[in-house]
């Protein structure tokens, strides 16, 4: 059988895919793609790194990542030295023996047991788990946490609205996840993130990102997030204006980039969803700082009222999304490998005008 880094050179090649490319679409550098497919462990600063990365890099191959992750494992076992407690020594004759017997008894009561609880908890209620309208397809309801789930072609998403919930019905899982809702039929791709108005007022309602699809199998379903949209348009008294500092107060030698500028300041919202792996810390108005390791396709979101800080280790992987006034702004901060650490704030210009502003810290 065929290597894991055997699979990963064939199947690029017979795609007649450059791994510069490649690189470059899955936010991987060369010289980890070259150390997957030379099976070359040393480039990696850790094993997680490189699971990660096989795992991303077989899925944007299409190829089939329990094999190859299976694959991995089998050659870092062989390669591993014989433990010295497992290392065989002679036993008495009758011992092999006793030893099977025993195992055997034992198994048959552990198989009886199981048996009968399966069989008790067939005979009860079990519409717990998941709210399922059929054996087929199933239903889910999102709250104000993230809700991340592998979904297949039918089941459906219930969004709670003043209305009542709405009903969202996956469509597609081949090669795009497809969501069919009341507004129409909305496709994001493999990595990408997208803002779904569900119902047609021309406001995005929840934010999708998809982590696992595949290109040829539409049984394996799609691995996605989702995460509601709330723009908490507060009141202009929930500000401290008496905390927003002067345009001539602030110290830093990076330009500042404007975001808003508004007669007043009001409260905003703050999406990251995270295409790669980062240690991400933050400090919303005077609350104390928060640090937590993201993955890919993880995503977080925070309402500050004056500003937050950000310290990103690696900024090209975090997508940002700023919601204000009802209106919506993108922003990628920094190039790949950057660390920064970012104000995003309120700021009150000399002509007595409020802006909302990106200032880089040193």
């Amino acid at each position: 059988m065929e290597s894991y880094g055997e699979l990963l050179r064939k199947a690029r090649l017979e795609q007649n895919l450059d791994i510069e490319k490649v690189a470059r679409e899955i936010l991987i550098e060369q010289r980890y793609l070259q150390g997957l497919e030379d099976e070359d462990s040393s480039v990696f600063s850790g094993e997680a790194y490189m699971m990660g990365f096989l795992r991303n890099y077989s899925n944007y191959l299409g190829l089939d990542t329990e094999l190859i992750l299976k694959l991995y494992n089998n050659k870092k076992i062989q390669e591993s030295p014989v433990p010295e407690g497992l290392i065989a020594k002679h036993r008495p004759r009758w011992l092999v023996p006793t030893v099977i017997a025993s195992l055997v008894f034992i198994l048959g009561v552990i198989a009886t047991v199981l048996i009968l609880l399966l069989t008790k908890k067939n005979t009860e209620d079990n519409s717990e788990v998941v709210i399922s309208s059929n054996a087929k397809s199933k239903q889910y309801e999102l709250d104000n946490t993230k809700f991340t789930q592998r979904l297949y072609k039918g089941d459906q998403i219930l969004v709670p609205s003043d209305n009542g919930s709405i009903v969202l019905t996956v469509r597609d899982t081949l090669s795009s996840f497809g969501l069919e809702t009341p507004a129409g039929v909305f496709y994001t791709d493999l990595s990408e993130e997208s803002e779904i108005d569900i119902d047609g007022d021309s406001v995005a309602d929840i934010i999708v990102y998809v982590s696992d699809i595949s290109y040829t199998d539409v049984d394996r379903g799609v691995e996605v997030s989702i995460l509601m949209r709330h723009d908490k348009s507060s009141s202009f008294d929930e500000v401290n204006v008496e905390e927003i500092p002067f345009i001539t107060e602030i110290n830093s030698k990076h330009p500042q980039k404007i975001i808003l500028e508004d007669n007043r300041a009001y409260p905003f919202t703050i999406n990251a969803s995270f295409r790669g792996t980062c240690l991400f810390r933050s400090k919303v108005d005077n609350a104390a700082s928060n640090e937590i390791f993201f993955n890919r396709g993880e995503v977080f979101t925070a309402n500050p009222h004056n500003g937050i800080r950000l310290w990103i280790s690696n900024s090209n992987t975090v997508k940002f999304t700023i919601i204000a006034d009802s209106k919506t702004f993108d922003l990628d901060i920094g190039p790949a490998g950057q660390v920064l650490v970012e104000d995003i704030k309120w700021i009150k210009d000399t002509d007595g005008k409020y802006k909302l502003v990106i200032i880089e810290l040193d």
